[in-house]
């Protein structure tokens, strides 16, 4: 039996939470929020304990830790469970600041523990089935990856004031997809960045929508769009052109009926956001998890992989605020 202590009780955390009761051999111990009511209804509904941080870190029995919490707490949690031996899932990213990211990646490497960070659109079966079908040469060498990322709306200004700012929050998870589906690192960012859904945005110091174009170290590109507010839904789709051909990964929506009359075709919209959109994504990457910890797989999400991503957040922020591309 995995003992598992629970760090947030958001959405996100009760994400996690469903998805590892769902395993057997492994059981939720413990859930640590600073807001009670929150911590209290998630322990209820799985037969767990609220608890403190210390508590949970310095408990023998628990065996992997799951970060859910707010961002800045990332850092912090995973040093210290490292540092108490623990297995660690964590969500994005490392920590919004780089340093802090990188030294997480050494107390990891030092510890010897795995540490997987949520880049749950790995684990989505359609992103995951174009992946596979280019690691077996059928558009030959992947030359260009497009991505089209955009929200249905944007979060709360409050939110936005400490996500770290859109490329960080947000196209962390795009440039996560153009490191993996291209399988080449990124040797240069220009990024454009405009405020037009809300002025509100600006006022944060932030952007609401996105230009991003990647070059590799074996020259492939990778261009990224992004927007804060998509009306009909989470737009989440990208192609791959290679030497023999493309391929192309496109939206989920709630039903694949198409509708045929005498004016339109019709089918449904795109799923409304990334809860319903990347489900099989969050059950797949937590049973990953728990593999890499009882079978031995190969982390496939690594803290190095988040600090790359991180990485790239960082130069494209630095290429919008100063006008000009940024080698790495």
């Amino acid at each position: 039996m995995i003992d598992v202590a629970l760090f947030g009780a958001g959405r996100i955390g009760k994400i996690h939470a469903a998805n590892l009761f769902a395993h057997q051999g492994v059981r939720l111990k413990y859930v640590v929020d600073t807001h009670a009511p929150s911590a209290a209804a998630l322990a209820e509904q799985y037969g767990a304990s609220v608890t403190d941080t210390d508590t949970a870190l310095n408990d023998s029995s628990v065996g992997a830790v799951i970060i859910a919490s707010s961002t800045d707490t990332h850092a912090e949690l995973i040093l210290r469970a490292a540092g108490a031996g623990k297995a660690i899932f964590c969500e994005k990213p490392v920590d919004l600041d780089l340093a802090r990211a990188r030294d997480c990646a050494a107390a990891v490497a030092a510890a010897k523990v795995p540490c997987l960070i949520g880049f749950q659109r790995r684990y989505d079966p359609t992103f995951a089935a174009v992946k596979a079908r280019i690691d077996a040469g059928e558009i030959g060498s992947p030359e260009m990856l497009i991505v089209t990322s955009r929200d249905p709306g944007a979060p709360p200004v409050d939110y936005i004031k400490r996500s770290g700012g859109i490329f960080k929050d947000m196209l962390i998870h795009d440039f996560d997809i153009c490191r993996w589906i291209l399988a080449d690192e990124v040797v240069s960012v220009h990024a454009s960045a405009s405020v037009l859904t809300d002025p509100a945005i600006a006022d944060a110091g932030d952007a609401d929508c996105t230009a991003v174009t990647l070059r590799t170290r074996s020259g492939r590109l990778c261009q990224i769009n992004t927007t804060r507010r998509a009306a009909y839904g989470y737009d989440q789709r990208f192609e791959v052109q290679g030497s023999l051909g493309m391929l192309q990964a496109g939206n989920h929506r709630p039903t694949e009926v198409t509708a045929f009359g005498n004016k339109q075709v019709s089918t449904d919209l795109p799923e409304h956001f990334f809860l319903e959109r990347y489900q099989a994504a969050y059950a797949g990457e937590m049973a990953h998890f728990f593999r890499v910890i009882t079978q031995g797989e190969t982390p496939r999400t690594t803290v190095q992989d988040g600090v790359k991503a991180l990485e790239l957040a960082d130069a494209a922020t630095r290429s919008w605020q100063e006008g000009r591309v940024i080698a790495l």
